[in-house]
């Protein structure tokens, strides 16, 4: 018999306990494909089909861009819910309806009265994760919940929802070994959310990129937009704090528009032109959107929604920066961050995990910073100490200190006022810092 009651602590103990877990068991926890889940929704009613859904892929700003398009529905007088993965803090970041984190007794009610199908429908711990969220949205009764997809597209969990909008951010490389060794591989993967005459919005994409989700739209006569042909940013800067950009609207006789984003990574100006098309195919869909939703989503978004980890600033003298960026990309973008932001000596704590590319990682980072290398707490993550000598071949010198904390604490001692502390290489690893 099973305990009644069960606490948070408790009940997400045994879900770690008896579910494969990505952070934690790599690529063994994935269940690629839509079987468990689409059995195990219908088991709870199918709450999917109950509320609208935008669904979101992409190698990299999906989980940006989710929380902008939902800031701005917010704004627009709309309750949403919001799925995202992983978490950075607590489980419950995952599940937000306004920018409310799930009631914690409501994932232990969840997991107790299921912990008897983990075993009968072969659940990994995000495909259980995933229908807690559907289940939560439909009790709220959202109006719209954007979904963010956890890896890939086609084979992801939660491409059981038939969305009104798709979006697709972009494509580069990572997970390769799941996903494919391509970028047009890694592309049909993310084609994937593309469904049956759903407008499908693509944020940025080269030619052949394009070409590959075009011809999967005109397969099942999905209305396609490369929102980066008709949004156009054409200048940017960071400015008391906030990230500026013009943009150009190539379809409202080239219309300029300045936009203010909470968000200021300087990479946030590829995710603006995706999140503007999804806004007018969604006002094309009956959806009630002023260009002030807009504004106020756009530069209140970690206040409507409680992102973190995105060129987030936890400290000064030393100025003070952490990223969840993990793969080339990323790194790409936290370099271009940081050659934007003055300082004098610049110091990194990276970490990484073991499944990722690590040599094309640190080939990214730059001989001129001081290195502290760290890692997660993790069974996946690349031990420090090695990361450490493995990056003196492409000269890059530091010290290895495990712990985060104990690493950011190390680097501040050090530091100068006017230096610049940088912390990434991995979500799991940002995830530990504290008073973030």
């Amino acid at each position: 018999m099973h305990p009644f009651f069960m606490t948070y602590e408790e009940a997400l103990n045994l879900a770690y306990a008896q579910l494969p877990v990505f952070h934690r068991d790599g690529r063994s926890a994935l269940r690629l494909g839509l079987t468990n889940t689409a059995n195990f929704c219908e088991y709870i009613g199918n709450p999917q089909n109950r509320f609208r859904s935008i669904h979101i892929a992409g190698t990299n700003g999906k989980g940006s861009t989710s929380h902008m398009l939902a800031a701005i529905l917010q704004c627009a007088g709309y309750k949403v819910g919001l799925y995202t993965s992983p978490h950075l803090k607590n489980f419950t970041e995952r599940i937000r309806v306004n920018g409310f984190e799930i009631d914690r007794q409501r994932v232990a009610d969840f997991i107790e009265r299921h912990q008897d199908n983990f075993i009968r429908f072969g659940l990994s711990f995000f495909e259980l994760t995933v229908g807690m969220a559907f289940e939560e949205f439909a009790r709220q009764k959202v109006d719209v919940a954007v979904i963010e997809t956890g890896l890939g597209g086609l084979l992801d969990s939660t491409n059981v929802i038939q969305p009104v909008l798709s979006i697709i951010t972009n494509v580069s490389y990572d997970h390769m070994d799941i996903l494919g060794s391509s970028l047009s591989e890694i592309a049909a993967q993310k084609a994937g959310i593309i469904k049956y005459r759903t407008p499908i919005v693509v944020s940025q994409a080269d030619q052949t990129i394009a070409d590959v989700f075009r011809k999967e739209a005109d397969r099942v006569e999905a209305p396609f937009f490369l929102a980066n042909l008709r949004f156009q940013v054409k200048k940017y800067f960071s400015h008391k704090g906030l990230l500026r950009l013009f943009v150009q609207d190539q379809d409202s006789h080239n219309l300029q528009k300045t936009y203010s984003l909470e968000l200021n990574g300087l990479y946030q100006r590829f995710n603006l032109p995706g999140i503007l098309q999804a806004t007018e195919e969604l006002k094309k869909q009956g959806f009630m959107i002023s260009m002030e939703d807009i504004d106020l989503g756009l530069s209140q978004t970690v206040a409507l929604t409680g992102l973190k980890g995105r060129w987030q600033k936890i400290g000064v003298d030393p100025l003070t920066y952490c990223d969840t960026g993990h793969n080339e990309a990323g790194v790409a973008a936290i370099l271009e961050c940081i050659r934007a932001t003055p300082h004098a000596q610049l110091r990194i704590i990276f970490g990484c995990v073991r499944d990722k590319d690590v040599t094309k990682l640190i080939q990214k980072l730059p001989p001129i910073a001081m290195y502290i290398f760290s890692q997660a707490s993790s069974p996946r993550a690349f031990p420090s100490s090695e990361l450490q000598e493995l990056a003196k071949a492409y000269d890059l010198h530091g010290i290895s200190i495990q712990n985060v904390n104990e690493a950011l604490t190390y680097a501040r001692a050090q530091a100068h006022p006017n230096d610049l502390i940088v912390v990434c290489g991995s979500t799991y690893l940002i995830s530990e810092l504290q008073n973030i």
